[in-house]
Formats: C-alpha cells, structure tokens, sequence
C-alpha cells in the first residue's frame, strides 16, 4: 500500500484555492517579502508636519490664555485700588463735614493765653489749613468734661491729618489721625457775603464763614474739590 504524507493545510496561491484563512496566509507572506498589494496599508500615528502644526496651535492658545488672565488680574487689581481710594475719600468727606457742619462761634485761647477766633483758617501753604471749635462731642465715659471740642486739620508729608484737644482753652494737642494719605497739595477757600476768600481772618472773633471748600490733589485720584456747608455761618 503506497502512503503519502499529506500536510495538515495545503498552501495554495492561487485564487479561491485552499482553505478559508489561506488569503491571510498569502498576506502573511507578503508582509515578510515586503510586497502588500492588495491590502490597504494603514497609518499608526501623526507625522511630523501634523505635530509641528498641533504643537503650533497650542501655543497660540496657551499664549493668547496667559495674556487674558494677565489682562482680568490687572482689571482686578485697577479696581480695587479705585473703590479704596475712593472710600479714603468718602471717609474724609463725612470727617470733615462732621466736624465744619456742628462748627461754633466759640472764641478760645491758646496754651499762652492768647485769644484765638472761633474758626481760623489760611490758604493751605501754612502749617494749619484750618481749625475751629464743634458741639457735639460725644462723652461716651461720663468724664467731666465739656461737649465743645477744639480740632485742627493740616497737611503733613502728604497726610492730612485731624488733631482734637481735650480741652477748649489751654490745651495741647492729642496725637493726629489719619483723614487721608497720599495728598500732593491741599488748598482751602472761604465763602462769606458770596464772595471766596482764600484766608479766613474776619475782623469779629466769634465770625464764621458759611462754608469752606476744600480742594486736594491726591495721589489716586487727582484733583478733588469738596464743598463743606460751616455749623451757623452766614
């Protein structure tokens, strides 16, 4: 009896021979000879232009990113130092209106003695811009003491501060407070008869001007006028 070795599969090329998985055979072997036609070849990845292009792209939106987030920070910022600056001077606004706006004709003296006006005021070069004598001094301690209080306001190192007394007559100064930072120049009129003067010096003591206006050059804000209406000036 004649036998011959048969093979498990028979590799046949040629078309719609063999078994159903021979084409992937065939393509198997194509693919160690390096020859695939027939067969899509398909990519794995980017090429290079394509990364260059993508990398591009990124940095434009990394770029224009940063510099929105720079720009929104710088906003924040502008704003917030405007809404201080703008409380500093509201803050001075109800000070100073406080104090002019409960002002009287009380005639006082100095530590020496000398008899002072009731409200004395320059221009704003000197060393006081004004001073005057107020009601209203709140005695939050009971101590004995009046309800009149003596207050002066100047310009020092770009501060405008506010330095009370505790006493009418014959009294030092207490340590100043702050009214408000950052001031280049402060200048003060006085209106009397509806006219402005740029002193106040009236020939009567107990005379007080019907208003002030108080105009500052500050830091922030530029040059600010305020109106200030005096307690019962006429």
């Amino acid at each position: 009896m004649n036998r011959h070795f048969q093979p498990p599969f028979v590799l046949s090329l040629s078309k719609g021979e063999g078994t159903p998985f021979a084409d992937d055979r065939v393509y198997a072997l194509q693919l160690r000879s390096g020859r695939t036609e027939g067969r899509p070849h398909s990519s794995a990845g980017f090429t290079l232009v394509e990364m260059l292009v993508a990398l591009f792209i990124f940095a434009l939106i990394a770029v224009a990113s940063a510099a929105l987030l720079r720009s929104s920070t710088d906003s924040e910022e502008a704003s917030r130092e405007a809404l201080e600056s703008l409380s500093a001077l509201r803050r001075m606004n109800i000070i100073v209106d406080r104090d002019v706006g409960q002002a009287i004709g009380r005639v006082h003296r100095d530590r020496a003695g000398i008899r002072q006006s009731a409200f004395e005021g320059g221009a704003g070069g000197g060393d006081a811009l004004f001073s005057l004598v107020r009601r209203g001094w709140v005695n939050h301690d009971d101590t004995a003491r009046s309800s009149l209080q003596k207050v002066e306001y100047r310009l020092e190192n770009g501060r405008l501060e506010r330095s009370s007394f505790p006493y009418v007559d014959g009294a030092a100064a207490s340590a100043p407070t702050l009214v408000i930072d950052g001031v280049r120049t402060a200048s003060v009129r006085y209106l009397h008869d509806a006219e402005w003067r740029d002193r106040w010096d009236p020939s009567l003591p107990s005379l007080m001007p019907a208003a002030i206006e108080i105009t500052i050059d500050q830091a922030d804000l530029g040059t600010v006028r305020q109106l200030f209406l005096v307690g019962n000036g006429a």
